[in-house]
């Protein structure tokens, strides 16, 4: 199978970012509480990110100020205020992928039996889902609309090191710091890389998430760079070779139309 997707490329790693502190505690407490299933008291936001108590509970009562944060006043436990709703919506609002994905993996879902996912590509640094729909299979991926990953984890992490322009050490320092449920090996990793980067397509079998087939295909902008991703997961044992290949010649198509609207709005 082949694809008749342009290589593309993403701008080189670029400068090293230093470090902000006023900047990126207030953010590190923002992720803490949102992936945290309940609220959680200062000290424990503290210890978790290694921040003086005092400190912490400053930038705690800026984020409830502004309304990013809540707090109980009885139990005097944090956790994420309806402020993120509104920021949440902004992006959703301004990016016009969320709308133009739906209908598609609307379709994929229906007729694959697949959870379709639509993912937004930031660098190697990390993926974040815009929109999914959900497959009527026996089983439910840990993932919802603003789930982030590692950029380079599972199938569309192949797509990223298949198609940004990214010093190989730098590929492989952070490829190593990856959490799998079956990890593959670096070199093989490497060949399955080359491979996405001639078909324009990703296949992850269980090296994610046992038992668990991911397909991915990168969507590209005007200029050629990748920015989006159409993912398909579904049971393996339900994806033979020959549906595999059905349905990633389909989502290539989809992503095809996708590059195009998106390079006709921008």
């Amino acid at each position: 199978m082949t694809s008749s997707q342009p290589r593309a490329g993403t701008a080189a790693a670029g400068p090293r970012i230093r470090p902000v502190p006023a900047v990126s505690r207030p953010i590190a407490i923002l992720r803490l509480l949102g992936r945290s299933r309940e609220p959680l008291v200062l000290k424990s936001i503290a210890q978790e990110l290694g921040m003086v108590t005092s400190t912490c509970l400053h930038i705690l009562r800026v984020l409830v100020d502004e309304g990013l944060v809540k707090v109980d006043a009885g139990t005097k436990r944090y956790s994420l205020g309806v402020g993120m709703l509104a920021l949440a919506r902004s992006v959703m609002d301004n990016s016009p992928f969320a709308s133009l994905v739906q209908p598609v993996l609307d379709r994929l879902a229906s007729t694959w039996n697949v959870t379709a996912i639509g993912v937004d590509i930031t660098g190697i640094d990390h993926m974040v889902v815009l929109a999914l729909s959900r497959s009527r299979a026996p089983f439910r991926l840990h993932v919802d609309v603003g789930s982030r990953f590692p950029g380079l984890i599972s199938a569309t992490g192949r797509l990223v090191a298949a198609f940004a322009e990214v010093p190989a050490t730098e590929i492989e320092r952070r490829f190593r710091a990856l959490r799998w449920e079956q990890p593959p090996d670096l070199a093989a990793w490497r060949k399955e890389v080359e491979t996405v980067r001639r078909k324009g397509v990703s296949i992850d079998r269980g090296n994610y998430i046992a038992g668990i087939t991911l397909i991915a295909v990168p969507v590209f902008e005007g200029t050629g760079r990748m920015t989006h991703s159409l993912v398909a997961a579904g049971l393996a044992d339900q994806l033979s070779r020959t549906r595999i290949n059905s349905l990633a010649q389909e989502m290539q198509a989809e992503a095809r139309e996708l590059s195009q609207l998106l390079t006709a709005r921008s």
